[in-house]
């Protein structure tokens, strides 16, 4: 079992920057891959970014590419996400999420843990 728990969201003017942070529970983070989804209202949970297990490989959404960074630290049990140059489409409930399958994959089925959840809100 793990638990997500996520920090850092807020409210930002577009061209902001924000930094997310995920803290994972348990003692074997570095056998996860880890993402982030977001999701706003009335929508489907969208992929942001995934990276492997061994944090050698990772998977950028087309919206985020070149603006956001995902990076772990397994010794701090902990994912990041790096947010710069915020849109105001950037709006939503960001959620880290871990998969066991140590690989990225985009659908939202291939992620066991889910996070609470972290508001994200970019003015224009």
């Amino acid at each position: 079992q793990v638990q997500l728990v996520e920090s850092g969201g807020g409210l930002v003017q577009a061209g902001a920057s924000l930094r997310l942070s995920c803290a994972a529970s348990g003692r074997t983070f570095s056998s996860y891959a880890m993402g982030w989804f977001r999701q706003t209202p009335g929508k489907e949970r969208e992929f942001v970014v995934g990276i492997t297990a061994s944090g050698s490989n990772s998977d950028y959404g087309d919206s985020v590419k070149g603006r956001f960074t995902i990076s772990r630290d397994n010794a701090k049990n902990t994912v990041y996400l790096q947010m710069n140059s915020l849109k105001p489409e950037d709006t939503a409930v960001y959620y880290c999420t871990a998969s066991d399958n140590r690989q990225v994959v985009r659908r939202t089925s291939w992620w066991k843990y889910w996070g609470q959840g972290t508001q994200v809100t970019v003015s224009s």
